[in-house]
């Protein structure tokens, strides 16, 4: 049995590496498992002050043997594979993957994770009670990390869906999944937090207000369901944060089901695009965008979200978009994060005019953005 307690050593250590996001690979043959593991940055979460969860439900102190007798039947294991190409080696070798999912239709409609289906157009699915399947993949969105499946079957036992806007840190959390193969695994914790932006835990790339939980995940446990008290599916397992314990997200169970209804009816997701770089602005990029720019580029705004850079061809170049323009106001709001530019983008319409308002060289000037599709090649 290995030591849990870190060294001194072992804390520089979690501290000063920073990975980019991947998946853990398991094996020299190349078969994975399907939870992402997110950069080396546990400093990113501030220190959090010790919580009771929530009251057990009527003194019933077996909830969550309950509420895994209700879900547990509708958690699928779901065995993916791809062929991988390499430069350096003629041929072509299988990447196999493995997660989790879960029934959310009687007729055979599974909700999972983006990157456990790994770019298959099919995969495996099999049952709780042993049946297997050949599921086709719908349709899935990288940025959110949200794939739906459909295997040919009927009355089938389905989660019962509950709502994630409501979600309170302390609450109950439990997870049930396939980590490291085992099947319908059950782990249970907390609530820790709601709302961690993508940026917050390291994947900038993502376009999700993550649920945090102390909740064991682990290799394997992506796309499985995140229960509350009473069974019903408020998250989707997706990610942990390597080198640490207790930190594990999860899709918010409205975003997965807002992109889901998407993908079966168009097989893909229509997003409003600007094509810009940005970043919250403070000090440090204050600092950094006026050496490098020899001095042309001066911000004298305390806050807001600077642009950084401005794609070719697109909607904020044909709008005058410059590096170093900060954003005041979008559609008339104020806003001070890239994350809140964000989500007023992702609320927006494409081919809609969406007006800004910037601060450029001292003084605020008004733009107009003819909102883009976001093209497949940026995902």
């Amino acid at each position: 049995m290995t030591n849990n307690k870190p060294t001194m050593s072992q804390n520089s250590a979690v501290k000063k590496s920073v990975t980019y996001l991947s998946l853990i690979f398991m094996g020299a043959a190349g078969s994975l498992l399907g939870t992402q593991l997110l950069p080396n940055r546990p400093e990113l979460i501030p220190p959090s002050v010790a919580q009771l969860p929530a009251p057990v439900p009527s003194g019933n102190i077996n909830f969550i043997a309950n509420a895994v007798e209700r879900t547990g039947a509708a958690v699928v294991r779901i065995d993916a594979a791809r062929a991988a190409r390499s430069t350096r080696q003629p041929g072509a070798r299988v990447v196999r993957g493995t997660g989790s999912g879960f029934i959310i239709e009687p007729d055979g409609l599974i909700l999972t994770n983006a990157h456990v289906t790994g770019g298959a157009d099919t995969v495996n699915v099999t049952l709780k009670d042993g049946r297997k399947f050949t599921g086709r993949v719908l349709g899935r969105d990288e940025l959110t990390d949200v794939a739906v499946v459909r295997i040919q079957a009927n009355n089938l036992p389905a989660v019962t869906l509950g709502n994630s806007d409501s979600l309170r840190p302390g609450e109950w959390a439990i997870a049930i999944g396939n980590p490291l193969g085992l099947d319908n695994t059950v782990t249970a914790g907390i609530i820790s937090a709601t709302g961690r932006s993508s940026s917050d835990v390291g994947v900038p790339d993502k376009r999700v207000g993550f649920i945090q939980t102390d909740a064991a995940i682990n290799p394997g446990n992506s796309g499985g369901p995140l229960l509350n008290q009473q069974g019903q599916v408020v998250g989707m397992n997706t990610a942990i944060i390597g080198g640490a314990q207790g930190l594990g997200f999860a899709i918010p169970i409205n975003r997965a089901q807002q992109i889901a209804e998407q993908l079966v009816a168009k097989g893909r997701i229509d997003r409003a695009y600007l094509g810009v770089q940005m970043a919250t602005l403070n000090d440090e990029i204050r600092e950094t965008l006026a050496q490098e720019s020899n001095g042309n580029v001066t911000i004298s705004a305390s806050e807001g979200v600077v642009i950084l850079g401005v794609e070719r061809n697109s909607p904020a170049a044909a709008a005058g978009i410059r590096p170093g323009d900060v954003i005041q106001q979008i559609n008339g709001q104020q806003v001070k994060t890239a994350d809140q530019v964000q989500q007023a983008v992702e609320n927006s319409q494409i081919g809609v005019n969406i007006p800004l308002e910037v601060s450029r060289n001292g003084r605020n000037i008004t733009l107009s953005v003819r909102a883009g599709e976001f093209p497949a090649s940026a995902s």
